[in-house]
């Protein structure tokens, strides 16, 4: 072998190590490379003035295709389920009576101190994290945790169905200018509540009973949804930057908001985990309360309440996800150090 082939053959093992380090970081991070990259392809395109044309053409196309790509991962969720599984759990009262005691008390919290600007806006935002429902991608990552997947779907169209009720009838006590009728919010929430979780569903139950070799296919490919889902992180992250920073608000107001999402985020993870314990539930009680879907939350803040107040769970986004990287991180860690290649090395005899 020549010395060009040599060190030919040496580069070539070099970039292959490296890409697999890369698919391996990805694979095992997903999450928190989703969030950092969103955030920094927003940044550069914010930064960079050339870029703008660029930028206002897309993003009319990532507001179209966001919708569908969350109902493709629903879809591929769903061809999981097991429909004869899904009813209501004793967990699912106790965690939505929970968020309708939250929701009352903040209320009350509005009206009885009669806030005005940035307290009001900071208790809007926090409203926002608290009423609007199970993110639709909770099931994906009580999958991924080893949790009930049909248990956690059954409780994201409970939760659905409850914050269609709740908002028409919150926001016009806490905000005189919203006119909307209660039968409008109803239907128009259900409605977003359809195209994003019903269709998604019966498209799955078609293919899971009547495709039989497409839906084996589906299911064949592991962690399909998950990494679609990281998918639609990076542009969701992208979408809650740019919020954040248009909507001009002082830098210290700003980190007030974070850090008061950070303290409701990891109550409601808390909370939901505690209720969890009573039932055996932990896993898929603490997603149920902690994991929102926060993008209805930038959706109601927009329609109801003041622009400003979607910095609120902007920065929620970012800190649920942070934390069930952290979930899915010491799951994958606990299932390796009990894995039985792990004990077979524990066993080994020391010298």
């Amino acid at each position: 072998m020549s010395l060009l082939e040599r060190h030919i053959g040496e580069f070539e093992y070099f970039c292959r190590a490296i890409m697999n380090a890369v698919i391996n970081l990805l694979k095992n991070w997903t999450l928190p490379c989703a969030i950092v990259g969103g955030t920094v392809i927003y940044l550069v395109f914010y930064w960079v003035p050339a870029l703008d044309a660029i930028g206002n053409a897309l993003a009319p196309v990532f507001d179209a295709i966001l919708p569908l790509f969350m109902g493709l991962i629903l879809f591929t969720t769903f061809c999981r389920v097991d429909f004869h599984k899904m009813r209501p759990r004793k967990w699912h009262l106790w965690v939505t009576l929970f968020q309708i005691v939250f929701v009352v008390l903040i209320v009350a919290l509005i009206k009885g101190f009669e806030m005005q600007d940035r307290d009001l806006i900071m208790m809007e935002g926090i409203l926002t994290c608290v009423i609007c429902p199970g993110a639709a991608a909770a099931a994906v990552v009580t999958s991924k945790l080893g949790g009930d997947l049909e248990a956690m779907t059954t409780y994201t169209f409970l939760s659905n169905f409850v914050t269609a009720l709740l908002v028409p009838v919150v926001f016009p006590l806490i905000d005189s200018d919203v006119t909307i009728s209660f039968w409008q919010s109803f239907v128009m929430i259900l409605y977003k509540v359809c195209l994003v979780l019903v269709v998604p569903m019966v498209a799955a139950y078609i293919v899971k009973h009547y495709i039989p070799r497409l839906h084996r296919w589906l299911v064949g490919i592991n962690d399909l949804s998950f990494y679609m889902w990281g998918i639609s992180l990076t542009i969701v992250t992208g979408c809650t930057v740019k919020n954040i920073v248009n909507s001009h608000a002082p830098v210290a107001f700003l980190l007030a908001i974070a850090a008061i999402a950070l303290v409701l985020c990891l109550a409601q993870f808390a909370v939901g985990r505690y209720i969890g314990h009573f039932f055996g539930t932990v896993v898929e009680s603490g997603q149920a309360l902690g994991q929102k879907n926060t993008a209805f939350a930038v959706w109601i803040a927009y329609t109801y309440l003041s622009p400003l107040s979607v910095a609120g769970p902007g920065c929620y986004i970012l800190w649920q996800n942070a934390i069930n990287s952290l979930e899915i991180w010491h799951h994958r860690r606990s299932e390796s150090q009990h894995s039985p290649a792990a004990t077979d090395v524990a066993k080994l005899p020391k010298n």
